[in-house]
């Protein structure tokens, strides 16, 4: 069993920068693909990003390509989103989760990100 606990969303102005993090207990991280995603009010959940269990290899959503990166400290059960030139169309619940192969398992509770215009 893994528990994720999101962290760091907020309201920020247009064109921004916030860190999103994201903290695992329960299961050596480094096991895991790790991932973000996002909900926004009124639509379905969509995939942001996500890192191989060594961080070697990443992969985002084409929406947020080279504005947004996500990093891990396996060390620290950790995992970050790194959100710059934030749009108004990244407001969203921004959920963690977690996966060995095929489906995710493990989600957390979600973090709020509101962006003013």
């Amino acid at each position: 069993q893994v528990q994720l606990v999101e962290s760091g969303g907020g309201l920020v102005q247009a064109g921004g920068s916030l860190r999103l993090s994201c903290a695992a207990s329960g299961r050596t991280l480094s096991s895991y693909v790790m991932g973000w995603f996002r909900q926004a009010p009124g639509k379905e959940r969509e995939f942001v990003a996500r890192i191989s269990g060594s961080g070697s290899t990443n992969y985002y959503a084409d929406a947020v390509r080279g504005r947004f990166t996500i990093s891990r400290d396996n060390a620290k059960n950790m995992v970050y989103l790194q959100m710059n030139r934030l749009k108004p169309e990244d407001t969203a619940v921004y959920y963690c989760a977690a996966k060995l192969v095929g489906a995710w398992d493990y989600w957390g509770q979600g973090t709020q990100v509101t962006v003013s215009s």
